[in-house]
């Protein structure tokens, strides 16, 4: 917490009430026990009351469940990650409670299930312990049918009373998750609710208050980055999808299939990737730009399609969403590897566009950009998110939508005549007629997978192949002189430049903002367009002393890696090196900075 938090109340007083700008609260439990659902109504508690908030979660991957963890971030001001530690840790068991205390602040309070949890003596004198037999009290308040099962809306009340939270808002978001449900259940939720939140404390802890937050009378939404892309995809004009389902792309899978009928569109799920990926581009071709999506290991089942795509000049949107791999690695956990299959999967030379976006906001808006691209110059283009991004909630501003809906339906009006590949346009891009479009000239092209001519008919001639690679090359030359140059987070010169993609990008900031506060000289750069990378870099590199690429993979046979050996690659330049782990967690400030200054100390 931001403020400091008086000492506990001797036995008997009255809790104290502090005023704080921000909390990390880690819930540590089982994945049946729903912890994710109070982070989640913590969450969008959040972003109702017009609060900054980020979240953090970890599932286990089999079917069975297991250990899981949900962390959220609330704070009055600008939140950036995750939180390094925790301020209260909630656990509901022995397992939960030895695993997870270490990830608690010294002085933090740990909230914990008194029938199923031990504290040990020699974590006492370091964090403060409060005990509520949570298991038992909520079936006393619920009924002994139900067992233990309203034990995370019981302790979402006793949160909800810790930290002094709006409880009609609360209530709200409790009866609309159960909205639908028979009327006992949301009877029994609201029971275990108020259960919890009417448990005194006593003198066992604090309670705590939020001061005012610095974003009134902001409208926000709440939502994970899946859900992003996938309203992003429909105001962009998307009405096509498919796919096939696997972990952490499925969410976006069932958003479309949810929503896209509400706007005359559908989304088919496949029988497997390669057809999800033809059919993705069948729609495309006949007019309007489709969406299809996996994580790495459907990625790779694509890339043949891919590669007709790129050959034919048809627009497509691909999602990756990745995950620890390679094969079905670690599917629930995070992981940053997949960015070499996006930029270089394909066979042949098959240069295609690549977007990461660094945050749930962003997330929208490069779903709009990504489609926006793909019609200009007529490619498919990628959408590299992560999982940490997937599954994380942040609020942000409402979009606007009356700016940013668009309406990509196909012009059908009649034209004289049109090359599809013509070889003098000045770009190396041309508009695309659709089939079904009247050509005066009675010269219909076709669309092939193999070699062409301007019409696309098939030629082995190795004058044309040259011509062609160069035409489709250099189209994506032009959008990296379009995109503009990314801008530094800092000043424009100094020691140390950290370099991130995706989901680095909060922590990234922090990390700078906490280095400048101790007198570092160290700024960081977000890269969005990873292909074609914008143009410009070379120029903000060149004044910095060290250029330090942070990212989720493994540093390589070389030392580095995937982006920064692509920045090695692209700029020749050994004073960028690499930042890496691939331990499925997502970085903490505190990683980046130790790694930074051992880095810095072994060069010197």
């Amino acid at each position: 917490m931001s403020s400091t938090a008086p000492s506990a109340p001797a036995s008997g007083e009255a809790p104290k009430v502090s005023k704080i700008s921000e909390a990390v609260i880690r819930i540590a439990g089982n994945s049946q026990d729903g912890i994710q659902a109070i982070g989640g109504f913590l969450a969008r508690l959040a972003g109702r009351s017009e609060q900054e908030v980020m979240t953090f979660m970890t599932i286990p991957s089999t079917i069975s469940g297991g250990p899981s963890i949900f962390q959220v971030r609330i704070g009055s001001g600008e939140v950036l990650s995750a939180g390094d530690e925790a301020d209260v840790l909630l656990c509901f068991y022995q397992h939960s409670y030895e695993g997870h205390i270490n990830s608690l602040r010294k002085g933090g309070i740990v909230l914990f299930d008194a029938d199923h949890v031990t504290p040990k003596p020699e974590f006492e004198k370091d964090y403060r312990h409060v005990g509520v037999k949570i298991s038992s009290l909520t079936v006393e308040a619920i009924g002994g049918t139900a067992k233990d099962k309203g034990k995370n809306i019981f302790s979402l009340g006793l949160v909800a009373r810790m930290f002094d939270l709006n409880i009609t808002k609360l209530e709200k978001l409790i009866s609309e998750r159960f909205a639908g449900k028979d009327e006992s259940i949301v009877k029994n939720a609201l029971a275990a609710f108020h259960a919890g939140y009417g448990y005194s404390f006593g003198s066992l802890t604090d309670l705590f208050q939020f001061t005012e937050s610095q974003q009134q009378g902001r409208t926000q939404v709440v939502m994970n980055g899946n859900e992003a892309l996938a309203y992003g995809l429909i105001a962009a004009g998307v009405r096509f999808g498919a796919g096939y389902p696997i972990t952490p792309w499925s969410d976006i899978m069932e958003a479309l299939r949810r929503e896209l009928p509400k706007y005359g569109g559908m989304f088919i799920q496949c029988e497997d990737e390669i057809a999800s990926a033809a059919m993705a581009l069948g729609a495309s071709y006949a007019g309007r730009v489709a969406v299809t999506g996996s994580s790495g290991p459907g990625i790779a089942l694509k890339m043949e399609c891919l590669g007709w795509g790129i050959m034919a000049e048809v627009p497509l949107i691909v999602v990756d969403i990745q995950r620890g791999g390679p094969s079905t690695g670690m599917p629930t956990n995070v992981e940053q590897s997949d960015l070499n299959i996006a930029c270089y999967g394909s066979h042949g030379d098959a240069p295609r566009v690549v977007l990461a976006p660094s945050n749930v906001e962003d997330c929208f808006y490069t779903a709009i950009e990504a489609v926006n691209i793909a019609t200009k110059y007529n490619v498919p283009v990628f959408i590299l998110s992560d999982q940490a991004i997937a599954t994380r909630i942040e609020a942000f501003p409402e979009p606007d939508l009356q700016k940013v809906w668009q309406d990509i339906t196909p012009d059908l009006s009649p034209v004289q005549d049109h090359k599809p590949y013509d070889l003098s346009a000045a770009n190396g891009y041309v508009k695309r007629i659709v089939p079904g479009t009247k050509i005066a000239s009675g010269k219909y092209p076709v669309a092939t997978g193999l070699e062409h001519d301007e019409m696309g008919h098939p030629t082995g001639s190795p004058k044309l192949h040259a011509q062609m690679t160069a035409k489709r090359r250099k189209k994506l030359q032009v959008l990296a002189a379009e995109v503009g140059t990314p801008k530094i987070y800092g000043p424009p010169e100094g020691n140390v430049l950290l370099v991130g993609w995706g989901s680095t990008e909060g922590p990234i900031r922090e990390a700078v903002d906490r280095a400048r506060g101790a007198g570092d000289s160290v700024s960081g750069l977000n890269i969005r367009h990873i292909s074609p990378l914008p143009n410009g870099l070379e120029n903000i590199f060149s004044g910095f002393n060290h250029v330090l690429v942070v990212e989720m993979n493994d540093e390589g046979l070389y030392g580095y890696g995937q982006l920064a050996a692509m920045l090695r690659a692209r700029f020749c330049d050994p004073k960028i090196r690499a930042i890496n782990k691939v331990d499925g967690l997502t970085y903490k400030v505190k990683d980046i900075l130790d790694r930074m200054k051992a880095m810095l100390n072994a060069k010197a």
